[in-house]
């Protein structure tokens, strides 16, 4: 929705809310369900109904828990009841300078400022530490704004006694907090204010006659930075850019002025600008995003113009260079197409309005932020929040070198007739190990970006990872895959939960849930790791995970079954599936159970446990009614209910049900199994 796009007009955001909303439930996007918690120390209501809009607009329909004004310590230390029950998948604590209950007086020493600093981290860490401990979910917190006077004048700054000095402190705080805690992050509103404008943002009126922490017109900013931090969390960024050259990267037309004639550099103020958009645009490589290019030009002016002297930019810096005469929009498709992704996943920068009007108009989902003059193109660009980083982890820093690997691979296949031959040729070697802490953050980052091949589409974050790696009644599996042109990192996801025989008949057929908690059919198939019941016991496999031994007669459920995209088509689903076999039949579990829950882009994995020898035994139809395929057969005790929220759908939260499609199958492992993957060489650790 444009309206949402930055930059936007604040006040339109916030006086037409509820029509902007109407419009987009009504726009047939599918969205994932997400539960959020909002805890406020100002009032929040106005938070909400904004942070809905650009949620929706990032395809998240989430579902909101307030609290009321003020109560979000006793919300976090003494949750009554609907807030203990709600299992958020976020909670975001809107706090502000109002809420700090003792400031430092100039009588005090240093001793007793630093007591109330104390005083004040030690309650946020006991609130924090609380909702971990409870909810096992992402935490968001706001840090502070500047306050708004300053009684020691500059020196506020640097003294002991300035509140400026106590909020910069308590800020550091809550930073080096963030920095040391997974699942924690930090909203830095007091950037965010800085660039609205201190005195605008922090409206006295708008505290003493609301209580809002900010002024009215402020909270769209707010709330559209909150949105992009949450989207984020849930692998929702972009993640290539498709840049114009003539006028985008430098000044002037290449094919027209020549490779001297273009401006780039530190000649004028203009090149300047181009210069530093270069170096904005270059940096984005270290955080993972992949640049591309599609221009209306030859390729030999291209090169020109990216061999420029001047130029920050080279040819080697883009995985796809596509300059040719064809309509952009063709070539976003090829780019999106050759990377393997979708083109929801690409920000489309050119410096022609009427490009990118066709661009947008002709690829469902890009993005093409609207840019103003070279000076202000980082501007327009970053304070967009297309590439928010929450977590950045070591896959991300080498994500460019893997498309340029999985190119080299491609060739190759090109040059082979027999596709086995091909595979073996790869020399491909998988760490298949549990779940290890080193990994919990690119885990976390996978389930929330991987679509496509996943059979259930269940998100979770680091902390419930965390949790399920320790749960001995989970069997959690990684895939690492390597090749001889290089390490794809980890590309395969796998949890299992391990339950009695008996229990899982009598949770089956009564609805019951154990071990990883499911949410209704309209929540996108979304899961997290939750406190229940669940089998535990038993004594540590081989692989150091306990678990039911095979006296109490167990079966295994796959929970969650993910791969890469980039790794399709390299028998990695096969070398996983061999694994789970292995850490089954080292339980001595013998049955295996597996859901399928349909989704409007995993129709790639369907047939997936037909594909593996499984049998159906269970499909659902449109009203949650199950049909069995063979009597006597056990349900699935999962109660695995969801897909992508159809268009206009906000959830409830409460209710269960499988979305029409869903699948239920079971496999008796023989007796004789033998591993079926032999095109990968297999190690607990490489």
């Amino acid at each position: 929705m444009k309206e949402l796009e930055y930059p936007f007009d604040a006040d339109y955001i916030v006086k037409k809310a509820r029509r902007l909303r109407k419009e987009l439930l009504a726009d047939g996007t599918q969205r994932i369900e997400k539960r959020i918690a909002v805890l406020g120390g100002a009032t929040t209501h106005d938070v909400v109904r904004v942070l809905e809009l650009f949620l929706l607009h990032h395809g998240i329909a989430p579902v909101f828990y307030e609290s009321e004004y003020n109560r979000f310590r006793e919300d976090a230390l003494f949750p009554e009841e609907e807030f203990a029950s709600f299992q958020p998948d976020v909670i975001y604590l809107h706090t502000c300078l109002q809420n700090i209950r003792e400031w430092p007086l100039l009588s005090d020493d240093a001793g007793t400022v630093q007591g109330k600093l104390d005083a004040v981290t030690s309650e946020y860490v006991r609130i924090w530490e609380a909702l971990k401990e409870k909810h096992h979910c992402a935490v968001i917190q706001d840090n502070f704004v500047l306050p708004s006077y300053r009684l020691l004048g500059n020196r506020d700054a640097s003294d002991v006694h300035g509140r400026v000095n106590f909020v910069d402190r308590l800020n550091a705080f809550f930073a080096e907090y963030a920095a040391t805690h997974e699942g924690f992050y930090l909203q830095d509103v007091r950037y965010i204010a800085a660039c609205y404008g201190q005195d605008a943002w922090c409206d006295p009126s708008a505290w003493y006659l609301y209580k809002y922490a900010q002024a009215l017109s402020a909270v769209p900013y707010l709330a559209h930075n909150l949105a992009n931090m949450i989207k984020s969390v849930f692998g929702k960024n972009k993640k290539a850019l498709v840049l114009d050259l003539d006028n985008t990267l430098w000044g002037g037309v290449v094919g027209d002025d020549g490779k001297e004639g273009i401006e780039i550099g530190e000649e004028t103020a203009t090149a300047e600008a181009y210069t530093a958009f270069q170096r904005y645009i270059k940096a984005q490589k270290d955080i993972g995003i992949v640049l591309n290019v599609a221009s209306k030009n030859t390729e030999d002016n291209a090169r020109a113009g990216l061999t420029h002297p001047d130029s920050v930019l080279a040819p080697e810096d883009f995985l796809y260079l596509q300059a040719n005469w064809d309509p952009k929009s063709d070539n976003v498709m090829q780019i999106a197409k050759g990377m393997n992704i979708g083109t929801d996943a690409i920000v489309f920068v050119d410096d022609n309005p009427a490009e990118r009007e066709i661009v947008t108009a002709n690829v469902p989902g890009v993005a093409a932020p609207a840019l103003t003059t070279p000076e202000h193109y980082i501007r327009d660009i970053d304070r967009a929040g297309y590439f928010e980083v929450t977590n950045l982890s070591e896959d991300d820093r080498k994500r460019v070198q893997m498309y340029r690997e999985n190119a080299e691979r491609m060739k190759l296949e090109e040059s082979f007739t027999d596709y086995h031959a091909y595979l073996l040729s790869l020399e491909m070697q998988a760490e298949i190990a549990p779940f290890a802490p080193v990994y919990y953050e690119r885990i976390s980052q996978l389930t929330n970006k991987s679509n496509q091949y996943n059979l259930t589409t269940k998100r979770f974050t680091v902390e419930e990872i965390k949790a399920a790696a320790e749960d001995p009644a989970c069997i959690t599996l990684y895939g690492r895959l390597k090749d001889k042109f290089g390490d794809n990192g980890v590309v395969a996801l796998l949890i299992a939960r391990v339950d009695s025989a008996s229990a899982a008949g009598q949770s089956a057929a009564s609805g019951q849930e154990t071990g990883i908690a499911e949410q209704s059919a309209a929540s996108g198939g979304e899961a997290g790791v939750a406190e229940k019941d669940v089998v535990s016991g038993g004594e540590t496999d081989a692989a150091g995970q306990g678990g039911p031994t095979a006296e109490e007669g167990v079966v295994a459920h796959i929970e969650l079954f993910l791969m890469s995209c980039r790794v399709l088509k390299r028998d990695m689903e096969v070398a996983m599936m061999d694994a789970l076999y292995e850490q089954c039949r080292a339980r001595g579990i013998k049955t295996m159970y597996g859901t399928y829950i349909p989704t409007a882009k995993n129709g790639m994995v369907a047939d997936f446990y037909k594909l593996r020898g499984f049998t159906q035994v269970e499909s659902e139809t449109a009203t949650g009614s199950a049909a069995t395929a063979a009597a006597g057969d056990e349900k699935d005790a999962a109660g695995n209910g969801g897909t992508d929220a159809a268009a206009g759908a906000t959830a409830t939260a409460a209710g269960s049900t499988d979305a029409p499609g869903t699948t239920r199958w079971r496999y008796d492992i023989p007796a004789d199994w033998q591993p079926q993957c032999d095109v990968i060489e297999i190690a607990g650790a490489l």
